[in-house]
């Protein structure tokens, strides 16, 4: 149960099912790459968050290596923002990697991701590199965030 303006609603959380579109505007809000996008959900597991039979929010879970995944794309709708939806995506994700036998969930967030830097330590991750230039060398436009350009990718990780 979670709280919106003083109503109280339910969050469920689900995977995508085949036969449906994925939320690609939600998607875009964490990565501009449409092209990066479509990669990811051909190879990983989409898993979406609903209120009222919307969603809410989405994630994508990619199998990197053997035992581990990654958790990429998660975003929340715009106006539901800072009201824990993102932290529940991210302890979902961690558990079904746990449950489906993964030993290491990664995740790979912009240098200039304040918010989300903070979020992903909060629920266990650990910094363990830096892809330098990694937005650079990957994307057309310059992305800026919080008055700073997004250049590197801060890697982290947690043991399941």
């Amino acid at each position: 149960m979670s709280e919106e303006n003083g109503i109280f609603y339910e969050l469920s959380i689900r995977p995508l099912s085949e036969d449906e579109n994925p939320p690609i505007d939600l998607l875009l809000l964490a990565d501009p790459s449409l092209s990066l996008i479509s990669k990811y959900l051909r190879r990983g597991a989409c898993y979406v968050a609903e209120i009222e039979n919307r969603v809410a929010g989405v994630y994508v879970l990619l199998e990197t290596r053997p035992e581990t995944i990654e958790l990429v794309n998660v975003a929340v709708c715009e106006h539901l923002q800072g009201q824990g939806i993102g932290k529940r995506l991210i302890l979902h994700a961690i558990e079904t990697a746990r449950k489906d036998g993964f030993r290491t969930i990664e995740v790979g967030t912009g240098n200039s991701s304040v918010f989300q830097l903070y979020l992903y330590q909060k629920c266990g991750f650990r910094v363990v590199g830096v892809d330098t230039d990694y937005f650079i060398r990957h994307y057309d436009e310059t992305i800026f965030e919080n008055g700073i350009q997004c250049r590197d990718m801060i890697r982290m990780m947690q043991d399941l």
